[in-house]
């Protein structure tokens, strides 16, 4: 079986189905699934380089095709056709060969698409054998629709279930959906998408009206929107949230969820999104704990960037302590006259000083002021506080509640 870049192994017999086509037409076929994201390809062996065209290459290295692709085959009816479609060349949009659509359709319903770079005319007898093995991809894709539609719900239920008895029917109900993957291990995966921030083409960024599908990214069980005020343990997370569910080799090799991580913040296409990475279970009875570090990880790569975009439980240091705190929590009394915005440059100089250990010399460099400044600067903040700064446990207080203050 091949592997397709990262699609599970339940998804492999899309490859057979794929190179059953191209044995039936005479050209290497892809498949990809109606939002143009591709599942499986067949062998390309031509030497001849007009063999390619820019928009495939495209999508077998990046796995997906661009909005303007989209629209300019959307435009030949291929969303709402129940046979062959053909399109013709177009080389201004980077279309260089012609290309045999076949929808692939159940129930009345399209859940993706076959395309053959073919120009070639061929009998009625073998595009019906043709669309009858698309038929029989759409069954299989309807029906892992349908299961990660159930798993996501499962998920959802789970990681938002208020009692014992509630939490209990979710997690049945997801052992149910997942089927054998149910005894594997897991991390959950929080992607935090903040409303009205820039996205990545420079407009806003707003919640995707569909989640990615699962196919598009590796390792991945269950994918669900979950409330932005769930999750965190007492915090209040703002901006769209959604949980991923990995599955891992063991509980202790997490590259799995970092990868899966790195690809859901592609689908979701936001410049500011950031993701948190949970510690790995065994068991789906831990998964609300796993998502409570996972939406913690996020919030901490929120806060702090160069925790991000990606941010591990097991790599937040104190972040792991703070993001505990309940929400709402108000600055220790000593610190707070610090946090007002008429005394931003005195919090942000107490903070570089205390991130280079208060060594004078590095905080001076890393805020490009003199040194004179800087002790004039260390001096108004111990005055506003009244802390000593050459205290250790002053230091450390003043220190996390600078951290704190960025949840």
């Amino acid at each position: 079986m091949r592997d397709n870049g990262g699609v599970a192994g339940e998804y492999g017999d899309f490859q057979e189905l794929v190179d059953e086509v191209s044995a039936l037409l005479g050209a290497p076929a892809t498949l990809e699934d109606r939002d143009f994201r591709l599942i499986a390809f067949g062998v390309h062996d031509s030497e001849d380089a007009a063999a390619m065209d820019p928009v495939r290459t495209r999508s077998i290295l990046t796995r997906r095709s661009t909005a303007e692709v989209r629209a300019w085959f959307e435009r030949y009816g291929i969303a709402h056709a129940t046979g062959p479609v053909r399109i013709p060349a177009a080389p201004a949009a980077g279309v260089l060969r012609g290309r045999l659509c076949l929808p692939v359709r159940h129930g009345g319903f399209v859940y993706g698409y076959v395309w053959l770079l073919d120009e070639a005319e061929h009998t009625p007898e073998q595009l019906r054998a043709a669309m009858a093995v698309a038929a029989r991809i759409g069954e299989r894709l309807a029906a892992l629709s349908l299961a990660g539609a159930e798993a996501g719900r499962a998920l959802r239920a789970l990681l938002t279930a208020s009692n014992r008895a509630a939490r209990d029917s979710a997690e049945d109900a997801l052992r149910t959906a997942l089927g054998p993957d149910a005894d594997e291990a897991h991390a959950m995966v929080c992607v935090r998408l903040p409303a009205g921030r820039e996205s990545a083409d420079g407009g806003e960024a707003e919640a995707p009206s569909e989640l990615p599908g699962l196919r598009s990214i590796p390792s991945a069980a269950a994918l669900a929107r979950v409330p932005a005020s769930r999750g965190a343990a007492g915090a209040v997370a703002r901006g769209e949230l959604i949980a991923l569910l990995v599955r891992l080799r063991s509980a202790h090799l997490l590259a799995a969820a970092r990868t899966a991580a790195a690809r859901l913040l592609d689908q979701v296409g936001a410049a500011d999104a950031v993701a948190g990475v949970s510690g790995g279970r065994a068991f789906l009875a831990e998964l609300p704990e796993a998502w409570r570090e996972a939406v913690d990880s996020a919030r901490a790569a929120h806060a702090q960037p160069l925790l991000g975009p990606i941010a591990k439980w097991a790599g937040l240091g104190p972040y792991r302590l703070l993001t505990a705190l309940p929400s709402g929590t108000p600055p220790d009394p000593a610190v707070a006259p610090l946090l007002t915005p008429a005394h931003h440059e005195l919090a942000h100089t107490a903070e570089v000083f205390l991130d280079h250990a208060g060594q004078a010399g590095r905080t001076a460099t890393a805020l490009a002021i003199h040194r004179q400044t800087l002790y004039y600067r260390l001096s108004r903040i111990e005055q506003l506080t009244g802390l000593d700064l050459s205290d250790g446990e002053a230091r450390l207080l003043l220190h996390m509640a600078l951290k704190a203050a960025r949840l």
